[in-house]
């Protein structure tokens, strides 16, 4: 069994500790957005645009992207379930 797995952000290629969440893995590869998170201005997406926790745990070949806050919000309400 491997320590790592690649993930995807914004697409591009990461490889992050196995055990990390999704906000460690963007803190990784980008410690600005990872702020941007917390602070709630941004938010990670999965591949289908639907909200993911910070603290989703990763697994080889997820795929997450950075989105404004708002966007997000924008996008449910032009999309309702």
């Amino acid at each position: 069994m491997t320590d790592t797995v690649r993930i995807y952000i914004n697409a591009k290629p990461v490889d992050v500790d196995s055990t990390a969440t999704a906000l460690d893995a963007v803190a990784q590869w980008d410690s600005a957005l990872a702020a941007a998170i917390r602070s709630g201005e941004r938010m990670i997406t999965d591949s289908r645009g639907i909200p993911t926790t910070a603290d989703a745990p990763v697994h080889n070949g997820a795929i997450f992207r950075i989105v404004r806050a708002r966007q997000a919000a924008e996008d449910a309400e032009d999309n309702p379930l």
